[in-house]
């Protein structure tokens, strides 16, 4: 495990600032990607591969198979 991934956990808290950040759907110039993003902080960790629309990210969150 990298420091700072959350695999496995659907809720954690940043590690920076203790605000709670639930998994969710996230884009980056490689795709959308699993992971935690904190509003204060921004992007926390990323929790899977790269996907190539927000649907098949978003279905690997509800299949609950999204881990690298």
């Amino acid at each position: 495990m990298i420091p700072g991934e959350c695999i496995g956990v659907t809720k954690t808290s940043c590690m920076e600032c203790g605000e709670d950040m639930k998994i969710g759907v996230y884009s980056s110039a490689a795709g959308f990607y699993v992971g935690f993003f904190c509003p204060n902080d921004g992007p926390y960790s990323r929790e899977s591969g790269y996907f190539a629309s927000h649907g098949e990210a978003q279905a690997a969150i509800d299949s609950g198979d999204y881990g690298r």
